[in-house]
């Protein structure tokens, strides 16, 4: 019997068209259909109506079953190779367990240094949160403010963003500027920081665009800064690609300071003095940090791509 079925696969291999290339991985990609999940165990006497059977086949099904076949073949020949696939797969969800377990590490020290050692204060936060800031900061994961600043649970309201933009109000409601009416109106901040940093690549798009006809989501957002990158060549046309760069990523931050100035009601608490709009820089290649505070006067018409003043210029390092 075992000759038999031998001689069966062989007579079905070889029909197979010399055209019809299988990937290595037609183990995975085919399957059985079509065969009987015992069909290497039938009796002899079924044998026969199988020869019948195949002979009776529209040579389009035969093409698919051969296939199917050799799928199977390939699948033995194939085994080291899906045992060294599962191997490495496991290596990557072993590495992905491992930081798992590091996040609740990290998780149970803080409930038992941190939050067990001011639960009163935790408890009054979950009934209210009264922060005196507002920051606007960039999604780059190696500028986080919190860890940069200190910043502590309930002391600042935050929204992050490709290269901390705030867009004007001409541009139309976003995540950004729905967290500052929030911010403002709501929760009656008394600052908005918005806090840039070097080696930024939302401002290196910014730079590099060269205005194509269909642009990507972060050309578009980025758009939002163009003020800061024609000032940016105007001044500093001079200088190197990086050096322009950094000058951009200072720039878009008065940008965006003077952006928040077309929102009214942010206007109107500045001029009233209920509110401070502030810039900062975070450069991680020298640790140092650097803050300033728009001088806003009324004397001066406050639109959309005017020059800002500053004052209170202060450099950490």
């Amino acid at each position: 019997m075992i000759w038999r079925i031998r001689s069966i696969i062989t007579t079905m291999a070889s029909l197979r068209p010399s055209s019809v290339k299988l990937s290595p991985f037609s183990a995975i990609t085919n399957s059985f259909t079509g065969f009987h999940r015992n069909w290497l165990s039938l009796r002899a006497e079924k044998l026969g109506r199988v020869d019948n059977a195949w002979l009776r086949l529209s040579p389009s099904l035969k093409e698919k079953s051969v296939l199917r076949l050799d799928a199977w073949i390939i699948s033995a020949g194939h085994a080291q190779e899906l045992k060294s696939f599962k191997i490495q797969n496991m290596s990557i969800s072993d590495g992905r367990v491992d930081f798992y377990d590091k996040m609740k590490q990290r998780f149970l020290s803080f409930k038992k240094h941190k939050y067990m050692g001011e639960v009163e204060h935790f408890k009054t936060l979950a009934e209210v949160q009264s922060p005196k800031f507002m920051v606007i900061a960039c999604v780059d994961s190696r500028v986080c403010p919190s860890n940069i600043l200190g910043f502590q649970p309930g002391e600042a309201f935050m929204v992050r963003n490709v290269a901390n933009l705030v867009p004007p109000l001409e541009n139309g409601p976003t995540e950004t500027n729905a967290a500052v009416e929030f911010a403002v109106k709501t929760l009656q901040v008394q600052n908005i920081f918005v806090i840039g940093h070097s080696c930024c690549a939302g401002i290196q798009a910014l730079m590099t665009m060269q205005g194509d006809e269909n642009p990507s989501l972060i050309e578009k957002w980025v758009g939002n800064a163009k003020v800061a990158k024609l000032r940016t060549k105007e001044d500093a046309n001079h200088l190197s690609f990086d050096q322009q760069c950094k000058h951009c990523e200072k720039e878009s931050i008065n940008c965006s300071l003077l952006n928040l100035l077309t929102y009214p009601w942010i206007e109107e608490r500045v001029r009233k003095g209920t509110l401070s709009l502030l810039g900062g820089y975070y450069d991680f290649l020298s640790c140092t940090f650097e803050i300033w505070t728009l001088d806003f006067k009324e004397s001066n018409a406050v639109s959309h791509g005017s020059k800002l003043s500053v004052k209170d210029r202060v450099f950490w390092c």
